[in-house]
């Protein structure tokens, strides 16, 4: 089996859930001898621009190009990877990509593109023009490279993750015939709402109409699709994200800082999404009872600026701290000195983080308005608003030895239902499936 897979978050460059769920995945499908051609976008040069700019790689480092190639040729698992010279980055708006697209006008030293560029020598196409001015108008660049490939690349199916992919993936089953598949990490709706974009609403509608099979993270995100999207339900496969049980690092407690108070974690971008701000609000409710606990925010993203002036007017600046951007080390290690993981999400198509702190033996808290709820038993449950309800709960497990025990004697049983390989064996049925019915 062969796959022209279109994504747009890969490690090295990382910075939220759709990089680790590409990872996990595709990994996995190596395994069972799927031949992936990974297509992602990236500008030439990006390292040395990062050192500049806001652009973050993981574990924290600044990887000059040829140290990006050996962690590549290390780690890659592909048959093939394709990198497509474009600004289009993980996560971002109309607002921080025209940001964005000015620094990177500027560190450009000429307007003529190598649009296609191989990371492993597989090959190199040159291609001239500008980048996209604004946000859509790059998407619809990036779809360029869609129909291209189709016409270059052997393969029996596409696989397209997010709205960003979803034309791009298009252009190529338009062109080859072969079925197409999207994958739905996140909704417009997920992200903004009923008030979203309604251009970004309208392609990742288009696409969903297009595809032949559409995998979703979660049932949640399958109702929206179905009752947001107007998509038949019976095109709409629901596979379960994984984690990875080998990312788990060893880390000695007894070494941490605070060793006299209990730390409570939040980690994820810090986005209206997410919930950061009612995590905020539940910690100062939780310290005006309790003294000896710590909360880390961990992440960044466009409230964190608000939430620090929050933070301020609370004056719980001494027991309430901000990390930035953490790489992947990092995150493993404050994961390990954790004593209680939130994750508050107003809507959250999955939430791959509940999962990665369970492996530390932590107990968990997740907002009823998440996808993994649907799988997890040993965690606690609260609508992502009720912040009395989150501190009593929090205050409760900080002080109750036995709740938290209770919480976490079955974690590890639990992971291993929830292994990438699982994950993978179902994604594979679909690619089966979709090659039998072309």
């Amino acid at each position: 089996m062969k796959v022209l897979m279109f994504g747009w978050e890969f490690p090295p460059y990382i910075s939220g859930g759709l990089g680790t769920a590409c990872y996990g995945l595709s990994k996995q499908l190596a395994k069972k001898n799927v031949g992936i051609t990974f297509v992602l976008p990236r500008i030439k040069g990006e390292s040395q621009l990062q050192a500049a700019h806001d652009i973050r790689i993981i574990d924290g480092h600044n990887y000059l190009c040829e140290e990006i190639e050996e962690f590549r040729k290390k780690t890659s698992f592909f048959e093939k990877e394709i990198s497509v010279n474009s600004p289009l980055r993980p996560y971002i708006s109309y607002e921080t990509y025209k940001e964005y697209l000015e620094k990177v006008k500027k560190f450009e030293k000429d307007s003529v593109l190598k649009m296609v560029h191989s990371y492993h020598g597989n090959f190199s196409i040159d291609f001239s023009g500008d980048y996209g001015e604004d946000l859509l108008s790059e998407v619809g660049r990036f779809a360029m490279i869609g129909r291209y490939l189709s016409q270059k690349e052997d393969f029996d199916v596409i696989h397209a993750h997010d709205w960003m992919t979803f034309l791009a993936g298009v252009e190529a089953k338009n062109q080859s015939k072969k079925p197409l598949i999207v994958h739905v990490h996140a909704t417009e709706i997920d992200r903004c709402g009923e008030h979203g974009n309604q251009e970004i609403f309208n392609l990742e509608k288009y696409g969903m109409e297009k595809a032949d099979k559409i995998i979703a993270v979660s049932n949640r995100t399958k109702d929206i699709i179905v009752q947001h999207y107007r998509i038949n339900p019976n095109k709409v496969y629901v596979v379960h994200n994984g984690v990875d049980m080998e990312d788990t690092c060893y880390y000695d407690r007894n070494t941490r800082p605070f060793k006299d108070d209990k730390i409570v974690l939040y980690l994820g971008r810090i986005t209206m999404q997410k919930g950061p701000d009612y995590f905020l609000e539940a910690a100062n409710l939780v310290l005006q009872r309790i003294q000896n606990v710590r909360f880390v925010m961990a992440g960044s993203g466009d409230m964190t600026r608000k939430l620090i002036e929050r933070m301020a007017t609370l004056r719980i600046a001494d027991r309430f701290h901000f990390t930035g951007f953490l790489g992947k080390s990092d995150r493993e290690k404050l994961f390990a000195m954790s004593d209680l993981y939130i994750m508050p999400s107003v809507s959250e198509p999955f939430g791959i983080t509940p999962l990665e702190a369970m492996r530390y033996n932590i107990p968990v808290i997740i907002s009823k308005q998440s996808g993994v709820a649907e799988l997890l038993t040993n965690v606690l449950k609260v609508d992502f608003w009720d912040v009395h309800r989150l501190a009593s709960t929090i205050i409760n497990i900080l002080e109750k030895p036995q709740l938290k025990n209770s919480l976490t004697e079955n974690n590890w049983e639990i992971l291993k239902k929830m292994d990438w390989g699982i994950a993978a064996q179902k994604v594979l049925q679909i690619y089966q499936e979709c090659v039998l019915a072309a």
